[in-house]
């Protein structure tokens, strides 16, 4: 089954914060930890992966912080969720168990392919879009 853990779940959240922050300023990791009720090492967990990945950079200091490595509109969630998830195969492991897909192989990669069409679809800032709506107002410091 396919399971996106929390850490994919806020990774996604904290990527779409960074969308609504002015692009040239790194915001402190207290702050975005504080917004979304994380612990800042848990939060630092989630940015120091994403910066492994290229998706956000991160600067130590008084002001430092971490902000996007591209606009919004170059990311898409299926890309934020492998940074974190590895491959988002919605069959799973099967734990060292061999399953007989003769007959099924068909389904599965059509479940595979829809899946991951919907998640490379979605741009980060279609997503901050929708929160703003949904929120009724921007918080760009």
């Amino acid at each position: 089954m396919l399971k996106i853990s929390t850490k994919g779940q806020y990774a996604l959240l904290l990527m779409t914060d960074l969308a609504d922050q002015d692009p040239t300023k790194y915001i402190a990791l207290k702050i975005l930890s504080h917004r979304h009720n994380l612990s800042p090492k848990y939060a630092e967990q989630i940015l120091m992966q994403l910066s492994k990945a290229g998706l956000v950079t991160g600067l130590r200091g008084n002001n430092g912080g971490y902000k996007l490595s591209k606009s919004p509109e170059e990311y898409t969630a299926g890309e934020i969720l492998r940074a974190m998830e590895g491959d988002l195969n919605p069959k799973g492991s099967t734990e060292g168990k061999t399953v007989s897909n003769i007959g099924n192989d068909a389904f599965w990669q059509g479940f595979d392919n829809a899946v991951n069409k919907y998640v490379d679809s979605i741009t980060l800032e279609k997503i901050a879009k929708k929160n703003r709506e949904f929120n009724g107002f921007d918080y760009i410091i």
